[in-house]
């Protein structure tokens, strides 16, 4: 993003606007100085409790972020939006990550780990990580899936998103790899693209069982299964659970 940032070390008021960094924050033991969070950072538990709520990861709440007098802001590229980004950074130091790919993940948590003081336990958890995730077994076949995101039009994850690089650690192949980030497809080239497998994943829309037959009616030969989209779009510390789920799902899916 050719942003330079000033960080005083190590930060003491810190304000994560991304769910999946605010878990990282707290599992590098950094809870008593978590001060604000958004209303979606559903993990840990008492994150909401113990840190203020500033609002969603596309609309701050500038005069609580203001009281909170925040030195390190941590946010996400893809998940805030540029002007809210801005207008903080004009008064804070705003960290911001971009990610891709599971490198890029590895990477941010590194970065997180050195400029909050917590570099040895950082590299611990991407370690472990790294590891888990290289021990699935390697699939040589598979199965053909589309991973939606979103009902009412229909989204699905495509090229270019952490979802994507995800799949294949999963076992599976996007048939939607033509397409570019989050697009918006109709029934018809759902059929076309003739998945053997449909994932539709519990955030952002909250997919249920009760959505499974809706799928099943229009790709009547896939298998459709609820996944938990935590585990495939997180690229927090939350993805050092991913890599026993898959190898569940992957299991379900045969």
């Amino acid at each position: 993003m050719q942003r330079r940032v000033a960080v005083p070390y190590p930060p003491q008021r810190i304000v994560s606007l991304v769910p999946s960094q605010t878990e990282l924050l707290f599992d590098l033991g950094l809870a008593e100085r978590v001060v604000g969070v958004t209303k979606f950072c559903l993990h840990p538990a008492d994150a909401r409790q113990r840190a203020t709520v500033i609002g969603g990861t596309k609309n701050f709440h500038f005069d609580k972020i203001a009281a909170l007098q925040p030195d390190l802001i941590i946010g996400n590229k893809e998940e805030n939006y540029r002007e809210g980004i801005e207008q903080l950074a004009a008064a804070y130091p705003v960290w911001m990550s971009d990610i891709v790919t599971l490198a890029d993940a590895l990477d941010m948590m590194r970065r997180v780990g050195l400029i909050t003081g917590t570099k040895t336990r950082a590299e611990q958890l991407t370690a472990g990580i790294s590891t888990s995730l290289a021990e699935l077994p390697a699939v040589v076949e598979p199965a053909t899936a589309a991973y939606f995101i979103w009902r009412q039009p229909y989204m699905v994850a495509a090229a270019g998103t952490f979802i994507h690089e995800m799949l294949p650690l999963a076992g599976f192949r996007n048939v939607f790899a033509d397409l570019a980030r989050y697009p918006e497809i109709s029934p018809e080239q759902l059929a076309q693209a003739n998945p053997q497998v449909i994932l539709l994943s519990s955030e952002p829309y909250p997919f249920q069982p009760k959505h499974v037959a809706e799928f099943q009616a229009l790709c009547p030969q896939a298998r459709v299964l609820v996944v938990d989209g935590e585990l495939f779009s997180w690229y927090g510390s939350r993805l050092q659970h991913s890599a026993a789920y898959f190898r569940g799902l992957h299991g379900q899916a045969q």
